[in-house]
């Protein structure tokens, strides 16, 4: 049972403010409590504002150097603890072990390790003309961030502000805060100076306390466009940055000429991976009709192949993250099949064999229309839909009617056509061919999919303000 109930402020582990709620922390595979966190209160994110505020001074004026030593020193302390950080993956929110340690906690590595990177290089300054345009350290920022790539949304947005110079509060989610709590610490034994980086746990008044904190100078946010939406409003006040990063409902579309064996399969694996509960998943499968009997048996094959079971096994998916999150995936399922969608693999329910535990069985429709709820709501679970068309131009037509606009997927074999598609798809990242770019591509999405980018130099530039030095190099 693992019990972290105290807060990382100013440097070190404090009790909450005072009577702080115990959250519940569920293991999804086994339905019980695993542990508690604190629920903070806005006294403690008062407390941790005015830490950050005054770290900031001293921090904001640290030297490239400087900032690179640290990070590589975070990034030691996090390499001596990768297996432990997983371990907490797969418990907290029901990660098979192998994508714990590979995926979930391998992103948060190279989030850290590209940080360096682009920080060796970064232009802080730069003259134009007469002019030095500067790029400085937007001050204090709110971290909020998501249950279901947890080590991922942390790295991606500790290490750029760290690089740039900011102070930050993090609240991880209250699902699944036991691989942040581990990562304070990865960050208090790398020496992180008192202030710089604060850790307060809780739910969405944590949240709302941060996002309208007038101390807080922007606000980068990863989870539902619902929530997203909320954290802008509380905002709104202070006039202050918001990043977002939220929901998608992602086409994939298979062109005439696709390799669709391996399209489809690739498909298949991209959705169910993490249970489904991924915002850039490729939920929507967008192939000609006249080949949607092909594909149906080939998404029905490659379903049939996505072993679910114990994620502390050797298995392909584990249980999706809550009972909220279970019975959500259900509803959508049912939808599914009242409105006309030809269940062509798994459906409502739990798996065969098992008998607790948030498991959802790998699910598939055809004969989808985009107008059906589940081509529209993210359902984030493991649930594909297939939907035809009949020509090029009715394709796009398909794959940007939707309120998100975080990724699309392109399989196919002529070059220029490939392109051609990309050039009319409304999203954030275009994959062809199974292509995935790396920690230096840039993250983020059209729409209701958010604002801003994250990952590499567009990350940083979140984390900056722009000035501008008029008559800089005339000065006497």
């Amino acid at each position: 049972m693992r019990e972290y109930t105290k807060f990382y402020i100013d440097g070190a582990w404090v009790d909450p403010a005072g009577g702080a709620q115990l959250l519940d922390v569920i293991n999804p595979a086994t339905e019980e409590v695993a542990g508690h966190v604190s629920a903070g209160t806005a006294a403690d994110v008062d407390r941790a504002a005015a830490a950050a505020r005054r770290a900031f001074a001293s921090w904001a004026v640290t030297t490239r150097e400087e900032r690179i030593d640290l990070l590589q020193r975070i990034i030691a302390e996090y390499k001596r603890r990768e297996i432990e950080i997983a371990d907490a993956i797969t418990e907290e929110m029901g990660a098979p072990r192998s994508l714990a340690l590979r995926a979930q906690t391998g992103s948060g590595l190279a989030h850290l390790e590209a940080a360096v990177a682009v920080l060796r290089n970064y232009a802080f300054a730069e003259e134009q003309g007469t002019t030095r345009i500067v790029r400085e350290p937007i001050g204090v920022c709110g971290l909020i961030t998501p249950w279901n790539w947890p080590l991922n949304q942390i790295a991606c947005k500790v290490a750029p502000a760290i690089a740039t110079g900011c102070t930050m509060i993090l609240k991880p989610s209250e699902i699944a805060p036991f691989s942040a709590y581990l990562f304070a610490e990865v960050l208090d034994a790398a020496g992180v100076p008192a202030g710089v980086f604060n850790l307060v746990n809780g739910g969405a008044a944590a949240g709302a306390a941060i996002a309208s904190h007038p101390q807080v100078d922007m606000v980068s946010f990863t989870g539902s466009t619902r929530a997203g939406i909320e954290v802008a409003i509380a905002a709104a006040p202070t006039v202050k940055r918001v990043s977002q990063e939220l929901g998608g409902k992602s086409p994939n579309i298979l062109l005439e000429d696709a390799d669709y064996p391996t399209a489809v399969a690739a498909g298949i694996r991209q959705v169910m991976n993490n249970s489904g509960q991924s915002c850039n998943a490729p939920t929507r499968m967008i192939v000609p009709k006249a080949r949607m009997m092909e594909v149906s048996r080939l998404a029905r094959d490659a379903a049939a192949a996505i072993s679910v079971g114990d994620p502390a096994t050797d298995v392909s998916m584990g249980p999706v993250v809550s009972a909220t999150q279970w019975g959500k995936v259900q509803r959508l399922i049912k939808k599914g099949m009242d409105e006309g969608a030809t269940l062509i693999a798994g459906g409502p329910g739990l798996p065969d064999g098992i008998d607790k535990g948030y498991f959802v069985r790998p699910t598939v429709f055809a004969d989808v229309t985009n107008g059906m709820t589940i081509a529209r709501e993210e359902i984030f679970g493991p649930v594909l839909s297939i939907l035809g068309y009949e020509t090029l131009d009715q394709a796009c037509e398909i794959a940007n009617d939707t309120d998100y606009g975080l990724a699309a997927y392109i399989w196919g074999t002529d070059p220029s056509q490939i392109r051609e598609v990309a050039a009319r798809l409304r999203a954030g990242r275009v994959s062809l061919n199974g292509s995935t770019g790396d920690s230096l591509t840039p993250f983020g999405g059209y729409k209701m999919s958010g604002n801003g980018r994250e990952w590499g130099a567009f990350g940083f530039d979140e984390y900056v303000e722009i000035k501008a030095v008029m008559g800089f190099s005339n000065a006497p």
